[in-house]
């Protein structure tokens, strides 16, 4: 297209439309006007996505296979191609392995919350239909997920659903900016609200500006209304920082979640949640203090020592 007068108009009329879009969507929430668009996109992209993560490791292998093919060099290139087979099998057991531990960590946490929930697996990372921090995992409508379902992992909180296709499901990770969640402090009760920092800790407002807080206290979910979108009990974070407090009617802490959002894989959506609050029961158990090693020192009279010296012996 020409750089031309109706071009440019053309332009300025599309991003417009754009940011009314937007604009209509943050102030719709839940009953967003456009969300009926978005299940739609879902539906398409979510297969896409879902096929793209399936067929990522046989185009690796045929990459690998034309980079060793061809006449010359024909021994090194077997033993290139055996020593890649080789790293690729001991990967993929170490990848294993790790997919494994974290699976037995969730229905560890699923277990003693009594929380019902599905598996799914990460398939891409941020959402074809916004630019907020955003995960694709593998189970839809199909298989029984809805929206304003809580998303968690075997380490805390994940995030919620917020867009259902058929066979995928876009999750808001808890800490994009527009996620916020109840909390409430372990032992002391002390409730809240968490509000996510991109990639720097958990903001969350005590309601009680009189707090008693200290670094490493842990947080959990407070849960909802009729449990969406959060079911209660769900390990959030530890205290990282404290702010002085000063009079304020509420008082301001940063928390480190427990959840590393960077490298997700194996989640689950509570398709269920408790009949009763578990409290603190899914938190794990708090490391034990190292014992201080301690060095015994005994003091003997020396032999060779007439002038009343001593030395010591340890």
């Amino acid at each position: 297209m020409r750089d031309t007068r109706e071009s440019r108009l053309l332009l300025v009329l599309l991003i417009a439309i754009a940011f009314a879009l937007i604009t209509v969507d943050i102030r719709g929430g839940e009953e967003s006007p456009v969300d009926g668009a978005r299940q739609a996109a879902a539906a398409v992209f979510g297969p896409v996505e879902d096929g793209v993560a399936t067929v990522v490791d046989p185009v690796g292998d045929a990459v690998s296979a034309v980079r060793h093919s061809g006449d010359r060099h024909d021994r090194l290139a077997t033993l290139e191609k055996e020593n890649a087979a080789l790293k690729a099998r001991l990967g993929s057991d170490d990848r294993n392995r790790s997919r494994l531990g974290q699976l037995d960590r969730m229905l560890k946490s699923a277990g003693a919350g009594q929380y019902g929930i599905k598996g799914a697996e990460v398939i891409a990372i941020g959402a074809a239909q916004g630019f907020s921090w955003t995960v694709t995992i593998d189970i839809g409508a199909n298989d029984g997920v809805r929206r304003d379902m809580t998303v968690l992992n075997g380490d805390g909180l994940v995030g919620r659903v917020t867009t259902v296709g058929p066979g995928t499901s876009t999750v808001l990770l808890a800490n994009d900016p527009d996620f916020t969640v109840g909390t409430r402090m372990e032992g002391s009760d002390e409730l809240g609200f968490a509000s996510g920092q991109g990639d720097r800790p958990l903001r969350v407002q005590l309601l009680n500006g009189k707090a008693k807080v200290s670094k490493g206290d842990r947080l959990v979910t407070f849960g909802s209304q009729a449990d969406k979108p959060f079911v209660p009990g769900v390990p959030v974070g530890y205290v990282s920082k404290v702010d002085p407090s000063g009079g304020d009617l509420t008082r301001t802490i940063y928390v480190t979640p427990f959840v590393g959002f960077t490298k997700l894989d194996i989640v689950g959506v509570v398709v269920e949640a408790p009949r009763t609050d578990p409290r603190d029961t899914v938190l794990p158990a708090k490391p034990k203090p190292t014992p201080t090693p301690t060095v015994t020192v005994t003091v003997t009279p020396s032999p060779s020592a007439s002038d009343g010296q001593y030395q010591q012996e340890q």
